[in-house]
């Protein structure tokens, strides 16, 4: 059976919190939500039931499709004995008038909690600011922190701790980039970046990271170069080139990115014991060739499988 005590302890710290960003956690915090992921995920492959949401109802609003956000969710609320609803952006008034603030006051009447996925990070805000329930941040254009602790979640298991390693994100610099920068200078986990220059982080969040990292004395920066990057790197990490919503000369992308693609000569100076992620879907030899992402190194599986885990730590938590 799960332990009361950490439910409970889980429950004191962020219930009726809201998840948005991972800046607005402590490393205790996150912490505490890694392992309780863990624990449910030892729970789930012991099949011991654990309703912790009886009766709760999550309303999952989707301006962006996604199969593992919705289905991590959905599952995660089922197991946790509560119910979702799949509301996509033909299902609700805002796209024809209605205020965010009136739907998040609305949906604090019905639910019990708001997961979104959507564009701009302000509507997320926005929504947080008016719901009296709590809001989860399913991915926007800025960040997507559900994902990044699913990775701490997969990193911790695989390294068994967040001490004296390094991690390299080669390719865009965008919000999976972002946030998995933050997690890292809050976790503690050196971080570098290898983008071209006109895809790298924002530099307004590339700041707050250096301020968490300042804390943790985690060393993160931002390179042109992979190769610097991936050098005696514990942690390989990439995503899609073009993110949901991009607009542009797909093609003409490609090739100003194609020296940013973790194939064979690259993952050549890292550690030998390397672990590669991505967060899904991936396009194989593009942002990464199919000898690296379906090799030995290669936890992607294992990562897509803990967003179910975390998405249910982060339910339990703040439901």
């Amino acid at each position: 059976m799960i332990n009361p005590v950490v439910v409970q302890h889980m429950r004191s710290k962020l219930e009726g919190k809201h998840f948005l960003k991972l800046a607005d956690f402590t490393k205790a915090e996150l912490m505490d939500l890694i392992r309780y992921t863990i624990q449910l995920k030892n729970m789930q492959k012991m099949g011991e039931p654990h309703p912790l949401l009886k009766g709760k109802t999550l309303a999952m609003i989707f301006e962006k499709s996604s199969t593992r956000t919705r289905v991590s969710f959905e599952t995660g609320m089922y197991q946790l004995g509560g119910q979702a609803l799949f509301l996509n952006k033909n299902d609700l008034q805002i796209g024809n008038g209605e205020t965010i603030a009136d739907t998040a006051k609305v949906l604090s009447r019905y639910v019990d909690g708001i997961m979104i996925r959507t564009y701009e990070h302000a509507i997320v805000e926005e929504l947080a600011v008016n719901a009296s329930i709590p809001i989860i941040n399913g991915l926007t254009d800025d960040f997507h922190p559900c994902q990044v602790l699913a990775d701490l979640v997969t990193i911790y298991e695989k390294k068994e701790s967040f001490d004296d390693l390094k991690l390299a994100f080669v390719g865009d610099g965008n919000n999976m980039a972002q946030s998995l920068l933050m997690g890292c200078a809050i976790m503690g986990i050196d971080c570098t970046i290898a983008s071209p220059d006109n895809s790298q982080v924002k530099q307004e969040i590339f700041s707050q990271v250096l301020e968490k990292a300042a804390v943790s004395g985690a060393k993160v920066e931002q390179t042109n170069d992979p190769v610097e990057a991936v050098a005696n790197a514990d942690i390989i990490y990439t995503d899609v080139w073009a993110s949901m919503g991009w607009n542009g000369d797909l093609e003409e992308r490609k090739k100003g990115f194609m020296k940013y693609q973790v194939n064979d000569a690259l993952v050549t100076g890292a550690k030998d014991d390397y672990v590669f992620l991505h967060c899904l879907p991936a396009h194989r030899e593009e942002e990464v060739a199919s000898s690296i992402i379906d090799g030995d190194h290669s936890v992607v599986f294992d990562q897509a499988e803990n967003r179910l885990h975390a998405q249910k730590a982060i339910l339990a938590s703040l439901l």
